[in-house]
């Protein structure tokens, strides 16, 4: 299973490579299961799972067809199903955002960028800018969706009545990370090194700094500090800030390709062979 589960705090909701998405309770006892159907997906399926309300919301893009799945939480049974025309196959994640007029779930593919309304399924918006094999999924910050895709372009969509490009940026982008944003700043990480800083409203480029190694983990904001792991296991901790300032690079001592997450008081870490948490 290379998506990430969710959970509401009272259930546990995973999908496996076989299309099988279940509900287990907290002690690990399965409430429901159900097949998706086996994805036909050269890499296998990574696309993580969304709760919303009572609708766990699936992004099965893959060779066979591309849909956005809604199943009810309580019990998988399919709330609605919508095909997604006209994209390709996707490796991202969906991400859910707040307008302040209404609630959206934002997808990325080739060659769209899609909005959905999450209750129904119905399309809201969609804008022509990604290209390639998509696996980084979406950002939101000041009211901007970023999409980014290797190849392709860093593509800054401003929300509003009729959604549109803004900015955009064509180098060092990443294949596999995600972008994150501040309302201020955003952030990417390459496969191969490079990671930038830009200002989220215009795309002014703050900082370009090099690494010896790449990420295929995503940048995460805590604070005032973006917490960044490399493919080696060293977290970067720098500050979020338009000047490159590295705060310290503790090294796990073995590959890391996951996102960390975060609770008060911990970090929990998946490597490559232990699960670390990491606090008092």
């Amino acid at each position: 299973a290379a998506p990430t589960m969710t959970t509401d705090g009272k259930k546990v909701y995973v999908i496996f490579a076989t299309g099988d998405v279940a509900a287990l309770d907290l002690n690990g006892q399965q409430i429901w299961a159900k097949n998706l159907g086996v994805p036909d997906n050269h890499y296998g399926h990574s696309s993580s799972l969304l709760l919303y309300n009572d609708l766990l919301l699936i992004q099965y893009d893959h060779n066979e067809g591309q849909h956005l799945i809604a199943l009810r939480a309580s019990n998988g049974d399919e709330a609605y199903n919508t095909p997604r025309t006209e994209v390709q196959i996707s490796w991202a994640s969906p991400i859910l955002i707040d307008t302040g007029d209404r609630k959206e779930i934002v997808l990325n593919s080739a060659p769209f960028v899609v909005s959905y309304d999450p209750l129904n399924g119905q399309e809201l918006w969609r804008v022509d800018c990604m290209y390639g094999e998509v696996g980084p999924s979406p950002a939101f910050a000041d009211q901007t969706v970023f999409a980014v895709n290797d190849l392709a372009i860093l593509a800054a969509i401003k929300v509003e009545d009729k959604p549109a490009i803004v900015w955009e940026y064509d180098e060092d982008l990443p294949e596999a990370s995600s972008p994150v944003a501040t309302e201020d700043l955003l952030f990417i990480a390459t496969g191969f090194g490079p990671v930038s800083c830009f200002d989220v409203k215009t795309g002014e480029q703050y900082w370009l700094q090099e690494f010896d190694d790449g990420f295929y983990s995503s940048p995460i904001v805590v604070g005032d500090l973006v917490y960044l792991i490399d493919k080696k296991g060293v977290t970067h901790i720098i500050k979020a800030d338009k000047q490159f300032e590295m705060i310290s690079k503790p090294s796990l001592g073995e590959e890391v390709v996951t996102v960390p997450a975060f609770m008060p008081g911990k970090i929990f870490i998946r490597g490559s062979k232990n699960l670390y948490c990491i606090g008092n």
